[in-house]
């Protein structure tokens, strides 16, 4: 499977846990072959809060999705998320020995390696490392800097970093589930693959993705991505503020929510009634749907205040033509655009990652819940074709000619070229490792 193309993406939410089956075609779109879903029972606010419980949802999605695709599915992409992520900006250098010679890969993965070295708090560990712009030589604002000669190269890089414990509860999991986890990736990165255009984030968007335990941000600027945050508020709050609001059992407040929930309770009449069944021998229950509005929206106007705050902590509020773009499974929620556009005077859409899905894909998929999952798929194949390119043999570099004449043979240097077959390491694979060598006894 790791070689046909096919990338599995498994997202682990705090309501959902869903695994999505997918491969590029012909056209460059996805091809959804088969998904899963399943409730999300051992999962609070993006982390991994019991075992046994999340193992099993994982199971049971990965069966669903491999009964719908065929496929036989051993490796995973996953998404991580939660209140523990975090991000920062550092700058790297390393000076070349020959700088003559053009800047290859190679130095590119030297140099963004170098940068898992840091010094973290303890507990915490660099997740993935995501390079911005280099210089080399002191030219700077290059964005591919291969092919280039210098002696100095320079970077700036956008640093993830999570809780060693959570990452390592969900490769626990998904092991112990009798799989393998290829990437971990970013869960904001993903939505943002799903359901941005490369025009937006050119020109400067903000992605947010409303789950149920989390909202994560990831905010765009010349097409490169300039900040991360996650805010512990998510749907399943508004739920439980319903529950009490309501006075209600928790699965009528998120019927209620799903289906006449709004972020703006101006646009509800008072006269606008909705009954709930009563508990057992009682009569049912009339709720005002302007009430509801307004639990709703004092909630969303919460969460709304905590992003605006970090577009403005990221120093890009007035760079941003591209305003905002809502995802994830609270972006449903009706007018929740209109108030967010109130609330930071930025234009805001909602995300639908149908753009880069073939046209036989099941409706399903094009819902912003989806978004994540399929991010996780765009990414994976992304980062799979990579490595594929950089395993294509090579032809031979001439390191030293001399003419016959002189009666000296040819040097001639070989690249060595990468077993396509075998699995590759990224950036992200040295943080896997560290997690393997220290938890592989108590895993197994």
């Amino acid at each position: 499977m790791k070689n046909s193309g096919i990338i599995v993406g498994l997202d682990i939410g705090t309501t959902k846990i869903a695994v999505i089956v997918g491969q590029k075609n012909e056209h460059g779109k996805i091809d959804i072959l088969g998904y899963g879903k399943v409730p999300s029972i051992g999962v609070k606010r993006g982390v991994v809060a019991n075992i046994d419980n999340t193992i099993q949802s994982i199971k049971d999605a990965v069966a669903e999705a491999s009964a719908k695709s065929g496929v036989d599915i051993k490796y995973l992409n996953v998404g991580i998320a939660g209140q523990h992520i975090k991000s920062l900006q550092h700058r790297g250098s390393m000076i070349r020995e020959d700088s003559e010679m053009e800047i290859s890969q190679e130095d590119i993965d030297k140099l963004c390696n170098s940068m898992y070295n840091l010094n973290m708090n303890p507990g915490e560990e660099i997740l993935d490392v995501i390079p911005q712009e280099f210089s080399i030589d002191g030219e700077h604002g290059i964005l591919t800097p291969k092919g280039y000669t210098g002696s100095s190269l320079e970077a700036n890089f956008h640093i993830i970093i999570g809780q060693t414990a959570a990452a390592k509860n969900i490769y626990k999991c998904v092991r112990r589930a009798g799989l393998e986890v290829v990437e971990l990736i970013l869960e904001p990165i993903a939505s943002a693959e799903a359901v941005l255009s490369e025009e937006e984030k050119e020109a400067g968007v903000v992605l947010v993705d409303i789950g149920g335990g989390t909202s994560d941000i990831a905010i765009f600027h010349a097409g490169i991505i300039r900040h991360t945050a996650v805010i512990p508020l998510g749907g399943e709050i508004i739920t439980e503020d319903i529950k009490e609001g309501c006075s209600i059992i928790k699965k009528h407040a998120e019927e209620l929510k799903v289906k006449f929930g709004s972020a703006l309770a101006r646009e509800n009449r008072e006269e606008e009634i909705v009954a709930i069944p009563g508990l057992r021998g009682r009569t049912p229950k009339e709720i005002s749907l302007k009430n509801l509005a307004s639990i709703i929206q004092a909630r969303m106007e919460e969460i709304i205040e905590h992003i605006y705050y970090e577009i403005k902590s990221s120093g890009y509020e007035k760079k941003l033509i591209g305003g905002i773009v809502l995802t994830g499974g609270g972006a449903h929620l009706k007018h929740v655009a209109q108030l967010t556009e109130f609330m930071t005077g930025l234009d805001t859409r909602i995300g639908y990652p149908n753009e880069h899905l073939a046209s036989d894909a099941h409706i399903d998929m094009a819902s912003p819940m989806y978004a994540t999952g399929v991010g996780l798929v765009i990414e994976g194949i992304g980062r799979y074709q990579k490595e594929v390119e950089k395993s294509k043999p090579e032809e031979p570099v001439i390191t030293e000619e001399i003419s016959e004449a002189a009666g000296k043979k040819r040097k001639v240097k070989v690249k060595k070229v990468k077993d396509p077959s075998k699995p590759t390491k990224r950036f992200p694979e040295i943080f896997l490792e560290k997690i393997r060598n220290i938890f592989e006894e108590d895993v197994d």
